[in-house]
């Protein structure tokens, strides 16, 4: 881990967010000390770090302990107050390289998707001691570190230890049985003790006889730089032979070698195997699944005589010997930050979902493997990952393009997943002369901007404020978003509102509650119908203000983007400095090219478009047989699963203190719902005729208008806390159970 003292580590980039006071920097050595740094290094060092916009980069920057004073004059002796009042705004950030610094800025920039990840492969040695256990080989032996039955390793005897080990007894007799296989016997019979319960044991391999070796050690030797897994299980850093070396040794082709090979290895190979499978699946048993994986590939295809299990004490020192397998523990709950080429494991754990799926979707194209809801359900499963790829492919392509590019990757894009069910729901609406899908989407789009003004920032709150208390973010930033959120529902619902007022109210059912005639009359089935008149009031009214709405709306999105990335960029205090550090340099091994990161990302496209086209296929049993309102299903399933790797992005930064970017991921999704999405639709009705018109029920426009009203009255100040966000958390639950209560759409 770097340390302050160390000069030279890595570039700055100083950057601010909404601070009030500015904290001191820690003391350095005397040697770093005499190092008369540049005014950028002054700025860096005067307000190192607050409110934890470090969220991004944070893992290896240092924050003082104490607290600063109001103010800090010494932090720019050597220049004006006024230089010094500009450091303040700032905040420092640090960067292992060009492409990171360029993610960052991106984070911050309206109209771009904010991204927690890296896109580059991080410097090993800045990396923690928890996460360089994650990636290092189960072959180091630890001092004594307390007892090993802890609930994980019970966990992994009750699920894998016993029958493993009762296996390798099986074959144990089976290799005795052959005579010429005892050696293997007795090897699996050692074994068969160790899987029982492998924790605070050890595998070590001793080297053949001079006169027996040709090639040296079994397969690649281990790492000896400690710079990452040698033996990881979906590729390493380390390249493999196409065979074990042992192969070549002198001795090792016998007639129980051969047995071996034919009766033993294949049946454990396969129970390791399924083992591996299982282990990563669960991923905070991956330690299992690397035991797995290591026995497999090594132990089990080295001479018997050469492998030695022992159970290590405080006292005994190791055999002189190569350490092949040492676990302590099954579970490690950190797994969850285990990345593999930079693609998280739950989005790698979930991309066979998305095989399945397609497979089944449209193979079993009559239902004979499943049904129709688990097919949906499986349909609107495989969405997740693929928003996460296309989510990750877009950083990467920003990070490494320059703005232009980036802007229009992400506009085009940037809300692709939603569309993409969207237009294929009002296709088939449209076949089918049913105008519940188009119903389905209006509820879809009503409840991702609720979801995105309330429960997104709401629970970022209350997970955040837990941990820091109070949380501070940029006003100014969110007040921009938020006047373009009112702008946009005021828009969006504007023919809404003109065919409430101009609209005939039309009741399907009348019946006269007194004896006279004129009196009062209970009615059934009322709404306002704008096609009386052969659609007179909707063609001549509503729908061209539709299109007037529809061609604003975007063009206030796009000054918005010219506002807030160009005339008054500074209100986002986004400042990439030039200061380089000498002495630790690291050059940006991206994880994506930017042809890697568009291939994938139109991959992801065109998977996200069958997905969709199956989930709108499949949905039509559930909206039919369903008990719920189709409204509750729209708001919540349709509208949040699609948004959950989103939901995760803002929840990691606002624990690491960085609520601004938490609360502009909800912003951003709810503007683009209104001034992007919207318009695209209404566009596409115009070229592929569909139910699809801009007027929403009460009920969307009330709880829409009613969450951006909250959501500004809550930001106005700047700070909150948990109990500002269990506000937002309970008004989007109490919302929901309106949905849930009300009836569905008439005629669905």
């Amino acid at each position: 881990m770097a340390t302050e003292s160390e000069p030279g580590r890595r570039r700055r980039c100083c950057t601010q967010d909404a601070l009030d006071v500015p904290k001191p920097p820690e003391p350095r050595a005397d040697g770093d000390a005499l190092r008369r740094g540049s005014l950028c290094d002054h700025r860096c060092a005067a307000i190192n770090n607050v409110q934890g916009d470090l969220g991004d980069l944070g893992y290896h920057q240092h924050r003082p302990r104490g607290h600063a004073a109001v103010s800090s004059p010494p932090c720019c002796q050597q220049h004006s107050e006024e230089v010094c009042e500009s450091c303040v705004v700032k905040t420092t950030l640090t960067a292992e390289n060009v492409v990171e610094a360029n993610k960052l800025s991106n984070n911050y920039k309206f109209g771009f998707k904010k991204w927690k990840s890296h896109v580059t492969a991080r410097p090993w040695e800045d990396r923690s001691e928890i996460v360089k256990e994650l990636y290092s080989d189960l072959n180091v032996i630890r001092g004594h570190g307390g007892s090993t039955v802890t609930f994980g390793n019970v966990l992994y005897l009750l699920l894998f230890g016993w029958w493993l080990s009762l296996l390798y007894v099986l074959v144990a007799a089976l290799m005795f049985v052959t005579v010429v296989g005892a050696p293997y016997g007795w090897l699996c019979w050692d074994l068969a003790g160790y899987f029982l319960w492998p924790f605070g044991k050890v595998i070590q391999k001793t080297e053949a006889p001079k006169s027996r070796r040709a090639l040296g050690a079994c397969e690649a030797t281990a790492e000896a730089s400690g710079t990452g897994e040698s033996s990881a299980l979906l590729g390493g850093p380390v390249p493999r032979r196409w065979r074990p070396r042992c192969w070549d040794d002198e001795g090792y082709w016998r007639a129980g070698t051969v047995a071996w090979l034919c009766l033993g290895y294949p049946m454990l190979a396969l129970a390791h195997g399924l083992v591996c499978v299982a282990a990563w699946l669960l991923v905070f048993l991956i330690p299992v699944a690397k035991l797995s994986a290591r026995t497999a590939a090594r132990v089990l295809l080295l001479p018997p005589e050469r492998v030695h299990v022992r159970r290590l004490r405080m006292t005994e020192v190791p055999l002189d010997a190569e350490v092949i397998l040492c676990c302590y523990r099954a579970v490690n709950p950190y797994y969850y930050k285990y990345a593999v080429d930079g693609i998280n494991v739950f989005a790698v754990n979930l991309l066979p979902l998305v095989l399945v799926t397609l497979v089944l979707g449209y193979v079993d194209s009559h239902n004979l493997l499943t049904s129709s809801p688990v097919k949906f359900t499986l349909a609107l499963l495989s969405i997740m990952p693929l928003s996460y790829y296309i989510g990750m492919a877009i950083a990467s392509i920003s990070a490494q393009s320059n703005f232009a590019v980036g802007a229009v990757v992400n506009a085009t894009f940037g809300s692709i997943t939603e569309l993409t069910f969207y237009i294929t729901a009002l296709i088939k609406g449209s076949r089918e002369g049913n105008r519940c899908y188009a119903e389905i989407v209006k509820s879809a789009l009503t409840g991702t901007l609720v979801g995105c003004v309330l429960f997104v920032p709401g629970l970022c709150m209350v997970i955040g404020g837990i941990r820091h208390q109070e949380q501070r973010f940029n006003s100014r930033s969110a007040g921009v978003s938020s006047a373009l959120l009112f702008l946009s529902v005021g828009g969006v619902f504007a023919p809404t509102l003109f065919s409430k007022v101009y609209g005939k109210l039309v009741c399907g059912e009348c019946h006269n509650v007194t004896q006279n005639p004129l009196g009062h009359y209970l009615c059934h089935n009322c709404h306002f119908d704008l096609m009386e008149n052969n659609g007179t009031l909707y063609y001549s009214h509503v729908q061209p203000l539709v299109y007037t709405v529809s061609l604003l709306l975007p063009a206030a999105y796009l000054i918005g983007l010219f506002f807030t990335l160009k005339t008054h960029s500074h209100i986002y205090d986004i400042h990439i400095s030039d200061c380089h550090m000498p002495g630790h340099h690291h050059s940006a091994v991206v994880h994506w090219s930017r042809w890697r990161a568009l291939v994938i990302l139109l991959l992801s496209t065109l998977c996200m478009s069958a997905c969709a086209d199956l989930a709108t296929e499949h949905i039509s049993p559930i909206l039919t047989n369903s008990t719920i309102s189709q409204y509750f299903i729209g708001v919540t399933v349709l509208a949040m699963v699609p948004e959950l790797p989103e939901i995760v992005n803002g929840i990691q930064f606002a624990l690491q203190n960085n609520l601004s970017l938490s609360i502009e991921i909800g912003n951003c999704i709810a503007v683009q719902v209104c001034m992007l999405q919207i318009p695209i639709l209404v566009l596409f009705t115009i070229f592929y005729p569909t139910n699809f018109t801009l007027v929403f029920s009460d009920l969307h426009v009330y709880a829409s208008m009613f969450s951006v009203v909250l959501m500004n009255y809550i930001f106005m100040d700047g700070k909150c806390d948990y109990f500002q966000g269990t506000v937002l958390v309970m008004v989007y639950f109490i919302l929901l159970a309106v949905y849930f209560f009300a009836p569905s759409p008439s005629g669905c």
